[in-house]
């Protein structure tokens, strides 16, 4: 890594650089661990706050240093030091987050921040296979989105012929399927990216959709993977062949034609929120004007001066309600339940050029900014969402955490509403923050206060021709409507039809999207070899999802190299070693906000049962997918 820069440039990019980060990066450059008693650590907030609140002095002082020690480094062209020891990063980490992290995590973050070269989760062989065992073992990845290409880059790695089939025309995966106004991430970009690639020309902090479409396609490009994709193919049924050990799997092509095709190993990387769902109200088909679900955004609906209905008010109205906002004549929202949005300074946020640089060429610096992103929003917010049983107010929260975020959440809100009393019933929810999807406000607040804009909350009785009807007999009159209605998120891997061992029907088994389980989210008994990416329960509400799929496909390609290098033909997850996971699981479940029993969401299935989130925090999830126990699993 050079550092392309003259003195005066040097010392102004400096300003811009984030000094939790750049003081680890420096003393990791430097070897000179003294450095971190000469200043006090930072005071980091939640959720991507990250600026530090350092004193001007400090700061002054910090820049200073990492100037004089970046010019020495771009003069000399010295080798980077070693990684530092264990201790030694411990140490760095208590600096950057600002309080004492568990020591467990320096692992992690070697890997998570990519710490240490090259790549730390790089796949590599125990015992390397001849190139005529390799040729004989073929997977197929269901997905071309973020899980489907971080599964491939490692098969790839390892030289472990694979498929993917894409029902799309493009890999991307959500980022390519949704393409409504202002559609953006709501994790941090230099979080929400894979750690093998990280990007430090992200445009925004919170980045949008096009940005992140490239940024999948790029890296599928990079690893050669694009000759892998098979577009246009959507899998319609799989069934296990007990006397070959294999996967037949049904794919339909473009233009309708059927062809089988089979594999040792299956993995589906289908996502979870890729199925749109359509509410079930009287005369939906009857509208006469344009009418779609927003995951299916018909760009040539003209919304200037019409009068424009929103059905639902989730994480995909909060983005795309203020720029309607902004041409239509009237916009009509109907709100079936308030959601909690919090603000974040850098949502809308571009990152500077001098960021940027400062990303790409200062030696470990990136690195040590993702590791703060990440500890600020996951792990460390972990408690905002535990139900403490002691709490004396659980109707409002559900303990101190919570609470202090329900205060900022509602002073945020009475603020953006301007103490509109009417809208702020309207918008405060009545159960505790976070039981349902985190989101994080795009305007939405300022935009309910213009005079154009209503927001309804009557339910909907019917929808006619012309508009709807709500339950107060109130026509609503309408141009075009828009359903914000989400997804069949607890229906995984719904419409294929899964078949294993002895006839064993995987939507039965999982009682039609009612009841998935499985183990660590990643397999299930009776369906050997098969492999779930972002599978039940492993839905991150804090943390990144792209975290969790490379923790999946350490632990898959795990199973994979197992069976691999040991001959096996079959990898079948034992009953009881499920059963107890999910025992557990659902203990932890219960000691979460999603289930209050104020909340339901598309977390929550019929009986209230929590189906797609995972309890852990996201160190717990690492560790118990770093590698497989093969006494879990019947080999064959």
């Amino acid at each position: 890594m050079t550092i392309p820069a003259d003195d005066a440039t040097l010392a102004e990019t400096l300003e811009s650089a984030n000094l939790p980060a750049l003081l680890p990066a420096i003393v990791q450059l430097t070897g000179d661990f003294g450095l971190l008693k000469r200043f006090s650590p930072p005071s980091v907030g939640m959720m991507g706050a990250v600026d530090g609140n350092l004193s001007s002095e400090d700061q002054v002082a910090i820049r200073a240093l990492a100037f004089e020690v970046l010019k020495a480094y771009r003069d000399k062209e010295a080798a980077p030091p070693p990684l530092p020891t264990t201790e030694q990063l411990h140490e760095m980490m208590n600096w950057c987050a600002g309080e004492s992290v568990p020591s467990e995590y320096v692992p992690l973050a070697i890997e998570e921040a990519a710490l240490a070269e090259p790549d730390p989760r790089r796949f590599q062989w125990e015992q390397s296979p001849s190139s005529a065992v390799l040729e004989d073992f073929h997977v197929l990845i269901i997905g071309a989105g973020f899980g489907g290409i971080c599964a491939a880059v490692r098969l790839e790695q390892a030289g472990i012929p694979y498929t993917i089939c894409e029902k799309n025309d493009s890999v991307g995966g959500t980022w390519y399927e949704n393409s409504y106004p202002d559609l953006r991430v709501d994790v941090p970009n230099h979080f929400y990216s894979y750690s093998f690639e990280p990007n430090p020309d992200w445009s925004n902090f919170f980045s949008r959709r096009d940005e992140l479409e490239a940024y999948i396609d790029g890296c599928a490009r990079k690893h050669g993977i694009h000759r892998r994709v098979q577009l246009n193919t959507e899998v319609i049924e799989a069934n296990y062949d007990e006397s070959s050990s294999q996967w037949r799997v049904r794919v339909r092509r473009e233009g309708g034609g059927e062809e089988i095709l089979t594999a040792n190993a299956l993995i589906s990387a289908v996502g979870m929120l890729n199925r749109p769902q359509f509410p079930a109200i009287d005369g939906l088909d009857s509208f006469q004007g344009p009418s779609f679900h927003s995951s299916r955004w018909e760009h040539d609906v003209q919304f200037d001066g019409k009068r424009v209905g929103v059905i639902g008010t989730g994480a995909s109205a909060m983005q795309f309600v203020p720029v309607l906002a902004e041409s239509v004549s009237r916009l009509t929202i109907f709100q079936r339940a308030a959601h909690w949005a919090s603000f974040n300074a850098s949502y809308r946020r571009t990152v500077s050029r001098e960021f940027r640089w400062l990303l790409r060429h200062v030696p470990y610096y990136h690195g040590w900014y993702r590791f703060l992103l990440f500890w600020t929003g996951a792990d460390r917010v972990y408690p905002v969402f535990r139900i403490d049983p002691d709490w004396h107010d659980s109707d409002r929260s559900i303990g101190p955490a919570n609470d202090a975020f329900r205060s900022a959440a509602v002073a945020y809100i009475t603020d953006q509403l301007g103490g509109d009393e009417d809208l702020m019933s309207k918008c405060i929810p009545d159960y505790p923050p976070l039981g349902k999807r985190p989101l994080l406000d795009n305007g939405w607040y300022r935009t309910l206060t213009r005079e154009h804009v209503d927001l309804v909350t009557d339910g909907i009785r019917e929808v006619t021709a012309n508009g709807v009807v709500t339950t107060d007999g109130v026509e609503h009159p309408l141009d075009v409507l828009v359903l914000a209605t989400g997804f069949h998120a607890g229906k995984f891997l719904w419409p294929m039809q899964i078949t294993g061992r002895d006839g064993a029907v995987l939507q039965e088994r999982w009682e039609e999207g009612e009841n998935p389980r499985a183990y660590l989210g990643i397999t299930i008994p009776d369906f050997p070899n098969l492999f779930c990416m972002y599978g039940p329960n492993t839905n991150p509400v804090v943390g990144s999802v792209i975290y969790m799929l490379e923790c999946q496909t350490t632990y898959i390609m795990g199973c994979l190299r197992a069976m691999i290098e040991n001959g096996h033909r079959s990898l079948d997850c034992r009953k009881e070693v499920h059963d107890e996971y999910n025992v557990r699981l659902d203990a932890e479940l219960e000691k979460m906000v999603w289930r209050h029993p104020r909340v339901r969401s598309y977390y929550n299935n019929r009986e209230g049962r929590v189906i797609t989130n995972v309890p852990w925090k996201m160190y717990d999830y690492w560790d118990m997918t770093r590698s497989p126990d093969l006494a879990d699993y019947h080999l064959g």
